[in-house]
């Protein structure tokens, strides 16, 4: 599934992030939910009203990441949430381009491998999705941002605002991966 343009400038909204030469070389994937596709109940949110999922992060998978790619960033927001205004459910960022993805679950907090930010709730932590019973499925991007930053160079506590704004500049690439949830 492709993004469309006025999804992914809803997504990020800093233009300068796209890279033109890249040309969709950079792919992301996951074995959790397909592109498009509906996202799995370990990543939901755990509470009842979402459908009592396990709030895991899905597993990752990328490729073809630019040249001089240091590090990585992730964000997953939900464009449909917040009433209209949109919901970030994940930041991470300072990702080692020398993995080749993230093993499911392993990625909600910070630790060896990530540093993640703060989500519209101002938690650092993943939150799975749960939108509103009886609304439509929303849709959760999940876009992976290649950066010429050293690994560690981006401080912690990040917001999505936040780190948008410091990899103003640094970002080499940018793909993302799109899956619904709904109950």
């Amino acid at each position: 599934m492709n993004v469309k343009p006025w999804l992914l400038a809803a997504l990020l909204p800093c233009t300068a992030l796209a890279n033109s030469s890249n040309q969709g070389a950079l792919s992301i994937s996951s074995s959790s939910f397909t592109d498009g596709g509906v996202i799995a109940l370990q990543q939901v949110g755990p509470d009842p009203a979402c459908g009592a999922g396990e709030e895991r992060t899905p597993q990752l998978s990328w490729e073809n990441l630019p040249a001089g790619t240091r590090s990585l960033a992730l964000i997953m927001f939900d464009p449909d949430g917040g009433k209209g205004i949109g919901v970030v459910h994940w930041v991470a960022y300072n990702i080692d381009p020398e993995h080749d993805g993230l093993k499911e679950g392993m990625a909600g907090l910070s630790g060896q491998y990530v540093t993640v930010g703060r989500n519209s709730r101002g938690t650092l932590s993943y939150r799975g999705p749960c939108p509103p019973a009886g609304d439509n499925p929303h849709h959760y991007a999940l876009t992976l941002i290649a950066t010429d930053l050293p690994l560690g160079t981006l401080p912690e506590g990040l917001d999505r605002n936040g780190l948008l704004q410091l990899l103003q500049g640094h970002a080499l690439g940018a793909q993302s991966l799109v899956g619904r949830y709904g109950h």
